[in-house]
């Protein structure tokens, strides 16, 4: 079975996730009730499609830390990576 890792982001965090991401706001969610439906909906996907899913809570500051040691914007590639990292 494959493994997949998914972001999560914590309901509280939301705000400061939107602010904090560079370059790609505008195919983010507005809210965390829609990014988490459609969370909920890829995750069940996924899952329906063989692969094993396993959620990576993100941390906002190790973030922050993972882009600035890497030089690198936080967007969605970076986000993927620091996912995959984990």
């Amino acid at each position: 079975m494959t493994r997949v890792k998914l972001a999560y982001y914590r309901e509280e965090d939301w705000k400061r996730f939107i602010d904090l991401a560079d370059d790609d706001r505008e195919n983010l969610h507005d809210n965390w009730k829609d990014w988490h439906k459609s969370f909920l909906k890829a995750k069940k996907d996924l899952i329906s499609q063989g692969f094993d899913v396993v959620d990576i809570e993100i941390d906002l500051d190790e973030l922050i830390i993972f882009c600035k040691i890497r030089g690198i914007k936080n967007d969605g590639k970076a986000r993927s990576q620091f996912v995959q990292a984990k």
